[in-house]
């Protein structure tokens, strides 16, 4: 006759850390829960993915200078020489990357566009600031303001994903090119 199975402590601890997540997670629910086969998943990965999921719903929306104490301002690049600009961009770059945002795609910007883009558009950016360790805000520098994917396509994008885009839209491809400005950015995993 086999013996019972007696969960060690941290099986216990686990499994009630699940129905506290579980409940609190509860009024945030929609249909696109049920697209994860949570029976598949080890209790202790649903537990961190649950806990991902409650820190998205009740991050504070805020500008991204805002994360910063004091908040963070930069000066605009037309008062500044490149020399200027490099060290502030950098420093910036930096910054930013200690608070999980992650620059992606920038090699087609030159410094001072890149800087520029910063100050514009990522700086007043109101998003979820969610705190947790293996969280990171990615920014795709790509973009434009038309939401076209060209600098995507033309400086990014491998030949299967320029094809399958080019099917899809039933539109040409931009030309290829080569970007001008190669960095070596702060990475982080996209979750």
């Amino acid at each position: 006759m086999p013996l019972a199975h007696h969960p060690e402590p941290e099986e216990v601890d686990c499994l009630l850390r699940n129905a506290e997540l579980r409940d609190a997670i509860e009024p945030y629910l929609d249909e696109s829960i049920c697209e994860i086969d949570f029976c598949a998943l080890p209790t202790a990965v649903e537990n961190r993915f649950l806990e991902s999921m409650l820190a998205w719903e009740q991050a504070p929306m805020e500008p991204i200078a805002r994360w910063f104490e004091p908040t963070l301002a930069l000066q605009p690049a037309c008062t500044l020489d490149d020399e200027q600009v490099r060290e502030r961009l950098w420093n910036t770059i930096d910054r930013l990357f200690e608070k999980r945002v992650v620059l992606d795609f920038t090699d087609h910007l030159s410094d001072r566009e890149l800087y520029a883009l910063i100050r514009r558009d990522i700086l007043p950016s109101a998003v979820k600031r969610v705190d947790l360790p293996d969280n990171y805000f990615h920014w795709d520098c790509s973009a434009t303001d038309t939401g076209e994917p060209t600098h995507w396509l033309m400086y990014y994008a491998s030949e299967q994903e320029r094809e399958e885009w080019s099917l899809e839209e039933g539109r040409e491809l931009p030309e290829r090119r080569v970007p001008s400005y190669p960095r070596a950015l702060p990475t982080a995993p996209v979750m």
